[in-house]
């Protein structure tokens, strides 16, 4: 594709970077990304892919927008209270980038319909809020072979880490199982400061870059754990376990469970 005079203008900043130009940004243009959640962690992750011009943005979330959301999920506004987080984020983002075609599913993702969803995107993007969803998006991923791009945040403390199958381990290769319900609080529970999200939704969004571009090195195999409180990041190496139930050597999972548990985003 050739690049209008706005386009050129608006993508100035990338097209003169090396590692990008004109090639980089039309693999960006290109690209399709299929974000779960337009929560705390959806709303940067899609605010900066839409600003980078990503083709296509499809945001998969059946809640709808509450006044407690505002303090972190910088897409929704008082003017759009009740109404769907899917479309609310599709409006933010059409209205940044008129370029990017955003696609609002308002649907729980599940075992039912996840493989179809994804299955016609570059990268995955997990933008959820509990543990039995991130690991059926990290075994439908594995299944399709798709990049994922998955991130946490909890009180003061995000994580983040990028998910290559076939390239190195899995979500399940760190955590085998969920935990047992109620061991771990959620955010409703817990709490969480309202800038955290934007930290590790913009991290999240520049995995999904780098990717994309085939620039730099993903977080494969590394969990990048932020301490707002303490102002620090570590990393923790990912070992690939070769008895992972999904990705190992000798898989035991071999479809997704049909669950409910899994709906909740």
């Amino acid at each position: 594709m050739d690049f209008a005079e706005e386009q050129l203008k608006r993508y100035s900043r990338h097209i003169i970077l090396p590692e990008v130009g004109g090639k980089g940004q039309k693999k960006i243009s290109g690209a399709k990304v299929f974000m779960i959640g337009a929560g705390g962690l959806g709303c940067p992750v899609g605010y900066y892919l839409a600003a980078a011009g990503v083709g296509t943005i499809a945001i998969i979330d059946n809640d709808t927008v509450e006044l407690s959301n505002l303090q972190r999920q910088i897409a929704h506004s008082v003017k759009t209270l009740g109404v769907n987080k899917a479309d609310s984020a599709k409006q933010t983002f059409e209205a940044l980038n008129p370029d990017v075609n955003v696609i609002a599913i308002k649907e729980r993702i599940n075992s039912r319909n996840i493989l179809d969803l994804i299955k016609d995107y570059d990268i995955v993007v997990d933008g959820s809020d509990n543990f039995p969803t991130r690991y059926l998006i990290n075994d439908a991923c594995v299944m399709l072979k798709k990049p994922l791009v998955s991130g946490a945040i909890l009180r003061f403390e995000g994580q983040v880490t990028t998910i290559v199958p076939g390239e190195g381990p899995c979500y399940r290769c760190l955590f085998e199982y969920p935990p047992p319900p109620g061991l771990v609080p959620s955010c409703q529970e817990a709490g969480v400061l309202g800038v955290l999200p934007g930290v590790i939704g913009a991290l999240q969004a520049t995995e999904v870059l780098k990717l994309i571009l085939g620039k730099g090195a993903p977080l494969k195999g590394q969990l990048l754990i932020y301490d707002a409180l303490g102002a620090n990041f570590r990393k923790v190496k990912i070992p690939k376990n070769p008895a992972c139930p999904i990705c190992g050597e000798n898989p035991t999972i071999t479809e997704l469970t049909d669950s409910e548990e899994y709906c909740s985003i």
